[in-house]
Order: structure tokens, then C-alpha cells, then sequence
């Protein structure tokens, strides 16, 4: 078999994946009205899973078209930390200590503003919370934010287009909000080395222009939304695992987990590093669990099993992406990375742009600009979207996100982002 061969066969599978991914919804309500096969449904639509089994479709395949070894040779050769760090960061994120420290943070703001208390806190958690990703990451941003917003937009009491509608501008907006440096957005992260983008290109580059689309959208999603959200915000009470109530978090504690997720952003591109940390991290929580609820695990594993199979897929579909781009001009090439983005992850797309040699300042503009506004399209534009897709699926009928549903929520604060990117 030849290489070619092997990479159709990927691709094949690509599109396979794809299909499934946008077929998730349809399995859950499947698994909600099947008697004898609920598991294997509730397995296929969980759309955390879904890049993970078509990879290993195509280790089997490759196992078996040419060999085992090679097969494993090409596994072993693929780059996890992106999915490493996103399962560390939002396991730490999404701790108690870090969630209370940022619900004060916000509510203190709130408090300020001239809206009700459900308003303020929803505007901040879709615009404040988002450009904190340029300094926490975006995935961090985007754990906090779900969690945060959870209870407020996302509530069953809140129709159901404007839950879509929400769920699109927080996936934009923290796709966009993250580009202010040059090391919390993904698909920054790919080009920055190779380009030489520091944090204060990317601020003068495009940190502003994102800042304004950020502004603009959850300001225009509150104009219309606002009546459909309480004047209220409810602190959910804090139960530990055998559901008794957990004690008041204290200042130090706070501080310890804030160092943490420090230490965590300061290490993103060195595994070994994060991931003692992270050992660190879970041996604090055991030693105070009388304030710790309980941590996203399973959630954070299976987002990185999403992100790594994306990683497997992804390293066969160079041959097709890269001279999709190449020989664009800067307008189409802008227009295309923002559609491509919708069927492919943003961090690949420009990773493969970082590939092609002797490109100019504007095709690199053109061609991040827009893979980071397409971000929100889909869940698996951005990496950081599976976090939230995990933390909100269940606020959604059959406890399932649907694709048109988000694709139609998020085209409009897409539109914005191009617009900010592409005409300031």
C-alpha cells in the first residue's frame, strides 16, 4: 500500500469523524429512547469521543494495510501537549477555590454596574471572562466561564434560542479573547515560535480589534437576552461527593490554587513540568478536602481524548489542507481559514500555514485572523470548545448540543469577529 493510499484512507475517516461529530445530538436522543441499546448510543453521541474512535480506526488500519509497528511508530510520533495541558488546566480551573475566587471577582463587579445582578454577571461572563483567557489560557477561560454561566444563561428556564444563541457568542469570544499574547490561544501558540509573534505584536496586531469584537457581542446579546435572565444569581451550594455540604473556601486556599494555575500557564509547553505540578496540584486537594468539591476528572479526560484523537487524525490531512491555503490571496485566504476552521481545529490549520515557507506578513495575518474567528462555529474549531461543550451539554434537551443549533448561535458574533479583524 502506498503512502497515498494511507493518506486517503485518512481522510476518509476524517470526513467520517465529521459526519459523526455533527450527528451526536441524533444519537443521544437515540440513547434517550432505546431499551436495549442506551450505553452504545449514549457512547456515539458523547462528541467527546468521537475523534478518539475514528483514530483508532485509523491505527487499526494502518496496523493492518501496512504493519503493526508502523502503525505504532506513527502514534508515538504525534505531539500530545496540547491535549496534555488542556486536561491539567481545566481539571485546576474548574477547582473550587479558583471558581470561587473568580465568582467574587465578577459579582464584585456586578455590583458596580447600573444593570441588575443576572445581567452584569452574564455581560462579564461573556466579555470579561474571555480576554482573562489571554492571560490564563483559553481553556482555562473557557472552564470558568461554563461554570460560571451555568447557572444564569444556561439555565432550562431560559428559552432555548437564547441558551444557543449564548453558547455561540462565549464560543467566539473566548476563541478571539485569547490573542492579546502570544501563548493562550492555540492556534497562536503554533505560529508564534516559527514567526517570531510576541505578546506585544499580537496586542498591536490583533488584541485591540478582538477586545472590541468581544465587547460587541456579549453587548449585543444582552440588549436582546436581558429580559429572558433573572435579576438574581444563585450561589449553587457547594456538596462534596457524599453530598454534604463542603466548608466555606478560605482566602489562602485561593491563593494556593491561583499559584497553581500559575504554575500550570507559565509551563503550557513543557509536559513533564505541568504534569508534576499537577501531581502537586491533586496531592493539596487530598490533603484539604473539606473545601474541595469534586474535581472534572472524567470531564477533563475526556476532552483530551477528543483533542488527541483530533492530534492522530490530523497528522494524515496535511496533504489536502496545505495546498488548500497556499496559493489563496490574503481575502479568500481570510474567508477560507474561517470555514476550514469549522471543519478542522483552528491550532492544525495554522500549524500547516507555519509549514508553507516564504509567506508574507499579510498572508500570515489573513490566515490567524481568520481561523480565529471561525473558533465558535463548531466544537471542534477551537480547543478549548469540547470544556465547554462538557460543561453545558447537559442544560440543552437530551443533554446534547446541537451543530445547526451552535453553528446558527455563533455565525452572527463570527460576522463581528471578521469584521473587527478584517476592516480595523
Amino acid at each position: 500500500m502506498t503512502a497515498t493510499t494511507i493518506q486517503w484512507i485518512a481522510a476518509f475517516l476524517f470526513a467520517g469523524a465529521l459526519v459523526h461529530t455533527f450527528s451526536a445530538s441524533y444519537f443521544e436522543h437515540l440513547a434517550h429512547h432505546s431499551k436495549h441499546h442506551s450505553g452504545l448510543f449514549h457512547l456515539l453521541g458523547e462528541v467527546e469521543a468521537v475523534f478518539g474512535i475514528w483514530a483508532l480506526f485509523l491505527v487499526v488500519a494502518m496496523a493492518f494495510a501496512v504493519n503493526l509497528d508502523s502503525a505504532v511508530e506513527y502514534v508515538d510520533t504525534r505531539h500530545y501537549t496540547e491535549p496534555l495541558f488542556v486536561f491539567v488546566i481545566m481539571v485546576v480551573a474548574a477547582s473550587r477555590p479558583v471558581l470561587d475566587a473568580s465568582r467574587l471577582l465578577v459579582e464584585a463587579l456586578a455590583k458596580l454596574m447600573p444593570l441588575n445582578k443576572g445581567v452584569a454577571f452574564t455581560w462579564l461572563g461573556l466579555f470579561l471572562v474571555p480576554l482573562l483567557g489571554s492571560f490564563i489560557t483559553e481553556p482555562a477561560a473557557m472552564t470558568l466561564a461554563a461554570l460560571l454561566l451555568r447557572d444564569v444563561l444556561f439555565s432550562k428556564s431560559v428559552p432555548n434560542f437564547i441558551r444557543y444563541w449564548g453558547l455561540g457568542v462565549l464560543f467566539v469570544n473566548i476563541s478571539i479573547g485569547g490573542v492579546l499574547t502570544s501563548f493562550a490561544a492555540p492556534p497562536v501558540l503554533m505560529v508564534a515560535s516559527a514567526w517570531n509573534w510576541d505578546t506585544p505584536f499580537m496586542a498591536a496586531n490583533f488584541g485591540w480589534k478582538a477586545a472590541i469584537g468581544v465587547f460587541i457581542n456579549a453587548t449585543v446579546f444582552i440588549f436582546f437576552a436581558a429580559k429572558n435572565l433573572g435579576a438574581e444569581v444563585k450561589t449553587p451550594e457547594a456538596l462534596g461527593e457524599d453530598g454534604r455540604p463542603l466548608a466555606p473556601v478560605p482566602w489562602w486556599a485561593m491563593v494556593v490554587h491561583l499559584a497553581f494555575l500559575g504554575a500550570v500557564v507559565l509551563s503550557a509547553h513543557h509536559p513533564a513540568v505541568f504534569l508534576g505540578i499537577f501531581l502537586f496540584f491533586l496531592g493539596f486537594t487530598a490533603a484539604y478536602s473539606t473545601f474541595q468539591s469534586r474535581l472534572l476528572l472524567k470531564e477533563g479526560l475526556l476532552v483530551a481524548f477528543f483533542l488527541a484523537g483530533l492530534v492522530v487524525l490530523g497528522g494524515m490531512q496535511q496533504w489536502w489542507l496545505q495546498p488548500a491555503v497556499s496559493d489563496l490571496d490574503d481575502g479568500v485566504l481570510f474567508v477560507a481559514a474561517m470555514a476550514l476552521t469549522a471543519i478542522t481545529d483552528n491550532a492544525a490549520l495554522t500549524y500547516l500555514g507555519s509549514l508553507i515557507e516564504g509567506t508574507s506578513e499579510s498572508f500570515r495575518y489573513a490566515l490567524v485572523a481568520g481561523a480565529v474567528a471561525g473558533g465558535g462555529l463548531t466544537v471542534i474549531a477551537n480547543a478549548p470548545n469540547p470544556a465547554g461543550l462538557s460543561l453545558l451539554k447537559r442544560q440543552f434537551p437530551d443533554e446534547a448540543v446541537s451543530a445547526g443549533g451552535l453553528l446558527a448561535g455563533a455565525l452572527g458574533p463570527t460576522l463581528v469577529a471578521a469584521a473587527c479583524f478584517w476592516f480595523l
